[in-house]
């Protein structure tokens, strides 16, 4: 799969074309079952860490866990944009949220063609590696 990227060095921006060499499929009975259990959870981690995180996490729990392939963080980073939200239909490669990683922008673009059914972060979530950030179906 060939996936398109924009970097920002010094000023200037190019876009970038990689190649996937190997893809990475997702074991489809993992994707039901890790989703429905940090979701209720997580409002509950996110309310003492910060104040802030309540008021916009009972839209991830409140939309639900998705069945379908979940969508994965690359890297440990920050959130900054959600770009979709559930009921969505999305195009492989579509961009789906914007991760801030090492003062980098990196946006996170769908693996297949389907519709959100669940969103398990929201913007300003700390997420860490191989976290699932959304699923899909």
């Amino acid at each position: 799969m060939l996936r398109k990227f924009k970097i920002k060095i010094d000023g200037n921006e190019y876009e970038v074309e990689m190649e996937e060499l190997t893809p990475t499929p997702q074991a489809a009975p993992i994707a039901p079952a890790a989703p429905a259990e940090p979701t209720a959870p997580a409002p509950q981690a996110a309310a003492p860490a910060q104040p802030a995180a309540p008021t916009p996490a009972p839209a991830p729990a409140a939309s639900g866990t998705g069945a379908g392939t979940p969508v994965k963080a690359p890297m440990p980073g920050n959130i900054l944009d959600i770009k979709v939200k559930v009921g969505d239909t999305v195009t492989e490669g579509q961009t789906l949220l914007i991760l801030e990683a090492m003062k980098m922008e990196n946006e996170i673009v769908a693996p297949q063609a389907g519709v959100v059914t669940g969103i398990d972060t929201v913007k300003n979530d700390v997420v860490s590696s191989g976290d699932i950030l959304l699923t899909i179906q």
